[in-house]
């Protein structure tokens, strides 16, 4: 089904593996190569996009620039701190995460109405809540061949239609927006070569998952970009190819992209823009860094078990097995969820077929108009019962929810007991549709991180999600809830053409690209907070361990939770206040005490009077270390963790801890670049640990000349554990650009953009 390759290989003429350099050179003559890698499809958009001069250290500038109503508040606020005065590029405004207005009274049409005044005071462009899903419009109006987007979601991917996307912290969007470059090493590129077509009724959702499954664990794609390629493109439509892009930010890829063909011209030329295809094909020998080989007739339908997107098996094995593998999962949630609820799946078993108490086909992943149409044809005449079991249904867009209900779908899906709802992306990030305590749900979205159903594991409570296709739900919700594969279903699938609709988009979007008018006045809402003022980094450090986290990955959505805490993402003292709530409550409390006492040497004062046990503290570093006093050291919080990061791009996993007088995080690793990258915008010093110390919360480590170090790129960092006999360790800092240094002396990318830099 799936074949990794050891090492890199070469792809000839667009359908020819060789990993022999032997072969190569009969095959296609005298190619080296050095010049094999400048044929990959990436290569060539990087190398139009680069203005650094050289191919290794790459400074990007994007075409065009979006976030959603979660983060475009931050961004603008940071690139108002920082001398903003009108959109350099286009930027597209989406309302699709705070779409409900349901939590915290005025505040999240607070936010719609700011990002509407900052669209016309600086140019930008605003869609409405409930019109589009952000990488729906992406598709649908922004993406171009051969271009690259930048986006405030970590699923900005859309390569299938031969657009490079990268989903990155609000952080470098500022960048973007102050015409400063993105700054990265030239990524590895890992061929994804299809092969063979499909079998009837398996998804896109199927074979992403199957690729993740393969991929994720080994990281063997980490932060490099996918390129797929090979025959077995031709046989997919573009909405099939999207559906399977868009699930690459689960592999921990940087970006990806796509070979383009006729279909994705047909795709273009529906959405009226012609003009914006290009033809993409890797030349005819490129070189890759790995190659995964993936025969699409072998793809099964799969199903991604609680607690993460990889944790997946073919729903045949898992009916054929499920005892052995729910226990497996109840095991592995024992991690997860630190023990602090009863979570149990085996007692959805009934007469030895597993039992789902709800089914969501939702948002970027799952609302395309060809998923939903095949649900609704497997559901054609049939009833999901009137039992626990719900389904629910959100189109990508309003364009695609007028169509189904042009042709007659969206009838053929309400019948049948189905639910459609405007474009949002809650049930994604657990603020639509959660289920009941102990419920298990099956999603064609993105993500089954814990609590991303929406439950709250600090009130008790507890459901969990499943990831699936949407015509594999479909085939479920007409089995009454009871597990189904699509593939074991009889349906004729009818495949209705799409009609694309553009009035609505010119209707009600607000496009003032270019028109940029200063004398608009920015609309405040009271949650609407500017930054806390940050202190650059001091000579020498004192940081309190106020969080340790053993567990193998921790994910963004537990550094700071999504669903209701989204009503606050413009506040950020306010949100602040939820950083780690479901995975360590103390950790606030452990951060604001220690933040006390570096507010009191800010001010001067002696921070023993203060904190009693930061004079006992000092006095053990001044036995030690020559000069060190509180003007030259500052006091603050860190926290460890194994693996922190994957999952959302949100730049608040990193500004919450800043905000709290955070200084570092320590890590064996980063799980994705863009967690680093928001740590590094924040002033945190991205600390890498590859021995083994057992920290404990409590833990006061020193760090002399950590100024001096940034400054003169020393990586290796010695370390003291004061309260532990001044146990040294020594930390990594890792690949660090001139830029970044700055940033983390400066004390954020806010200090650093206001010195002028």
């Amino acid at each position: 089904m799936i074949k990794l390759y050891d090492g890199g290989a070469y792809l000839i003429n667009g359908t020819d593996i060789v990993t022999d350099e032997a072969k190569v050179k009969a095959k296609a003559g005298d190619v080296s190569r050095e010049e094999a890698v400048k044929n990959t499809m990436a290569y060539g958009i990087l190398k139009a996009h680069n203005t650094s001069g050289s191919m290794e250290s790459l400074q990007i500038k994007f075409d065009k620039l979006t976030s959603h109503d979660i983060t475009f508040v931050g961004i603008i606020q940071t690139a108002r701190a920082s001398g903003l005065t009108k959109f350099p590029i286009p930027y597209v405004l989406t309302n699709c995460h705070n779409s409900l207005c349901a939590v915290g009274g005025t505040i999240n049409e607070d936010d719609h109405m700011f990002g509407l005044s900052c669209a016309k005071k600086y140019g930008g462009i605003y869609v409405p809540p409930h019109q589009a899903v952000i990488h729906q419009f992406a598709r649908e109006m922004l993406a171009e061949g051969g271009a690259m987007i930048l986006g405030s979601d970590s699923h900005t991917r859309y390569g299938a239609l031969g657009t490079m996307a990268i989903g990155e912290g609000g952080g470098e969007l500022v960048k973007q927006l102050l015409s400063k470059t993105y700054d990265v090493k030239m990524p590895g590129v890992v061929a994804i070569y299809l092969d063979g077509e499909p079998m009837k009724g398996v998804g896109p959702q199927d074979v992403a998952l199957a690729i993740i499954g393969a991929v994720f664990e080994n990281g063997y794609v980490k932060n490099k970009v996918m390129e797929f390629v090979g025959p077995g493109i031709s046989k997919l439509s573009a909405d099939y190819r999207i559906g399977i892009d868009v699930m690459t930010t689960e592999t921990t890829c940087l970006s990806s992209i796509w070979r383009t063909d006729s279909e994705v011209k047909q795709f273009y030329e529906i959405h009226g823009r012609a003009d914006a295809y290009k033809e993409l094909n890797p030349g005819a020998v490129a070189y890759y860094d790995g190659m995964v080989y993936v025969d699409l007739s072998k793809i099964e339908p799969m199903i991604a078990m609680p607690f993460h997107p990889s944790n997946t098996y073919t729903i045949a094995d898992l009916k054929k097995n499920l005892t052995d593998i729910l226990e497996d999962v109840e095991k592995k949630a024992l991690v997860s969820l630190d023990g602090q609820v009863d979570f149990s799946l085996k007692n959805k078993v009934r007469d030895g077929k597993l039992y789902v108490d709800q089914g969501i086909i939702a948002g970027c992943a799952g609302g395309g108009f060809e998923n939903i149409c095949a649900a609704a044809d497997i559901l054609k005449g049939k009833s999901i019962g009137a039992d626990e079991f719900t389904l629910s249904v959100y189109p990508a867009s309003t364009p695609i929810y007028m169509e189904l209900a042009k042709n007659g779908r969206l009838a053929d899906l309400m019948a049948a007991g189905a639910i459609v709802k405007t474009a949002f992306c809650g049930p994604c990030f657990g603020a639509g549709d959660t289920p009941s305590n102990n419920a298990f749900s099956i999603r064609h979205s993105t993500r089954n991180f814990p609590n991303r159903e929406g439950s709250k594991i600090q009130n008790g409570q507890i459901s969990s999600v499943a990831l699936m296709d949407a015509r594999s739900i479909a085939a479920t919700a007409a089995n009454k809830g009871y597990l189904t594969a699509a593939t074991d279903m009889d349906v004729e699938y009818t495949g209705p053409k799409y009609f694309f609709d553009k009035t609505i988009y010119d209707n009600r979007v607000y496009d003032g690209w270019g028109k940029a008018d200063p004398s608009v006045e920015i609309a405040f809402g009271p949650n609407i907070k500017d930054w806390p003022s940050m202190v650059a980094l001091t000579d020498n450090l004192i940081l309190k361990m106020a969080s340790v986290i053993h567990d193998p990955v921790t994910t963004t959505d537990e550094l700071i939770p999504s669903g209701e805490t989204s009503s606050y993402r413009s506040n950020p003292l306010g949100l602040a206040e939820f950083t780690l709530s479901r995975k360590d409550p103390m950790y606030v409390s452990r951060a604001k005490e220690i933040q006390a006492v570096e507010k009191v040497r800010e001010a001067g004062e002696c921070m023993g009077e203060a904190y009693p046990e930061m004079r006992t503290i000092m006095h053990a570093v001044k036995a030690k270390f020559d000069g060190v006093d509180k003007k030259n050291t500052g006091v603050g919080s860190v926290i460890f963790a194994v693996k922190p990061g994957d999952g959302s791009a949100r730049e608040q996993a990193a500004s919450c801890q800043k905000v709290l007088g955070g200084w570092a995080n320590v890590a064996k690793e980063y799980a994705t670049k863009r967690y680093r990258s928001n740590l590094i915008n924040w002033g945190m010093l991205p600390f890498i640990m590859p021995e083994e110390y057992d920290f404990e919360v409590g833990d006061y480590i020193f760090i002399p000349g950590i100024a001096k170090a940034v400054a003169e790129k020393n990586d290796d960092i010695k370390a003291y554990v004061v309260n532990k006999d001044m146990k040294e360790l020594t930390f990594h800092l890792g690949d660090l650009t001139d830029d970044e240094r700055e940033i983390i002396l400066d004390g954020c990318l806010i200090n650093y953009n206001r010195a002028g830099k």
